[in-house]
């Protein structure tokens, strides 16, 4: 017998540039982490000899920084319609998106909540990524302006210190936040394949982004199976 019957439907999620950009941005996230904490505090001093002393330590932040701020660049270039989609996507907010977060907490402890249909991003994947955003513009500014001091006046460089260490504590928040969700929450660790692999199984589209699985069957894209054209 076939196994194709049985093989689980597949849809396209995200590009190669996304993935591709989202996983160097995340390398370059954790070895900025890494490397700054020595920096930050000399109960991380141990580290330095790990990364090659002080001043190497400093290199290799500023060559992460780079790729850092570099990913979205690259995804400009390679798949410009693929982040107009995701920024349209995180600014657009509606009632369905406040009832999403009264029903959260239900779904995140219990695993079941009546909650509104969504989009090919949830609200909490939108509320992510409005953190992200924010969170990397106050430490590409405030890191810029602390790496080069000469460009600007004395009050503002007093300000980027604090501005930096703040955004580097919400960071953490967020990516824990975002971490587990996507592969330690057992109701959504099945949307870590499409970061992976571009895709993800048509059973998850629907049970997690039915309105976007809604416009995929309109779109021809997928088809529904008999029990769910009767239900």
């Amino acid at each position: 017998m076939s196994t194709e019957t049985n093989a689980p439907q597949k849809v396209k999620r995200f590009s190669k540039p996304i993935r591709i950009a989202h996983w160097l941005n995340a390398l370059a996230f954790f070895a900025l982490y890494l490397t700054a904490l020595p920096l930050y505090s000399d109960f991380f001093s141990w580290l330095y000899p790990v990364l090659g002393g002080p001043e190497m330590a400093r290199l290799l932040h500023r060559i992460f920084a780079v790729l850092f701020i570099s990913t979205p660049i690259l995804v400009l270039i390679f798949d410009r319609e693929g982040i107009k989609h995701w920024l349209k996507s995180t600014f657009q907010w509606s009632k369905a998106d406040v009832k999403f977060f009264m029903q959260f907490p239900k779904e995140f402890f219990l695993g079941k909540s009546n909650v509104p249909k969504q989009g090919f991003f949830n609200s909490g994947e939108k509320l992510n990524s409005l953190l992200i955003i924010l969170t990397s513009a106050m430490l590409i500014v405030s890191g810029i302006i602390m790496w080069f001091p000469q460009f600007f006046s004395a009050g503002v460089i007093q300000w980027a210190y604090p501005i930096h260490n703040i955004a580097f504590g919400l960071s953490i928040a967020v990516i824990v936040g975002h971490i587990f969700l996507s592969i330690g929450h057992p109701n959504s660790k099945a949307s870590m394949e499409g970061m992976t692999k571009g895709t993800v199984d048509v059973e998850y589209a629907k049970d997690h982004h039915e309105a976007w699985y809604d416009e995929l069957v309109e779109k021809g894209e997928i088809k529904e199976k008999e029990k769910d054209k009767g239900a």
